[in-house]
């Protein structure tokens, strides 16, 4: 049983497309008996078949957010902790992460999977093996876009970060 009187703590994840972030995501879940938030699962509930291009990912995810900061925040005041598969590549995907946890001082895990690009890119090519559904945007070339985005997390942002290489 939780206690009601502390907080649950709040992991989430930086590293490029193809890391292995969801992979990591799922095991820890696991491993710490938490609740797994999935924002892929989310997006693909909500808008199917609507996502089309990086454009309708960006415009669809941020509708998600409002409603997810709250409704995260309220699991992790009941004690339980929560997994969040939603990308932490940028400071402004950061910047949301700061609001559920550092402005409520909840305990929280930023773990960066820095990954090698080459290394990231042969995951996609597994990945688009295992999951014909996603060989759209499984690509080199979403990658290279994607990728031009990240943005390594850095002292200065206040988070605990836990490297994995």
């Amino acid at each position: 049983m939780n206690n009601l009187n502390s907080n649950g703590s709040l992991v989430f994840f930086c590293g490029k497309m193809g890391a292995g972030k969801s992979t990591l995501a799922r095991k820890l879940s696991q491993e710490l008996n938490a609740i797994l938030l999935s924002e892929d699962a989310w997006l693909s509930a909500l808008y199917p078949g609507e996502i089309r291009a990086f454009e309708d990912y960006l415009q669809y995810s941020s509708r998600l957010k409002p409603l997810l900061k709250t409704h995260v925040r309220a699991i992790l005041r009941s004690g339980t902790s929560v997994v969040m598969d939603f990308p932490a590549n940028t400071r402004k995907q950061r910047a949301w992460f700061k609001e559920i946890c550092l402005n409520e001082e909840i305990p929280h895990r930023m773990i960066y999977l820095n990954i090698a690009d080459e290394t990231c890119l042969q995951q996609i090519a597994k990945r688009r093996e295992t999951h014909p559904e996603r060989t759209r945007f499984d690509t080199e070339d979403v990658f290279r876009q994607v990728t031009k985005f990240f943005e390594p997390p850095s002292a200065e942002e206040g988070f605990t970060v836990e490297i994995v290489h």
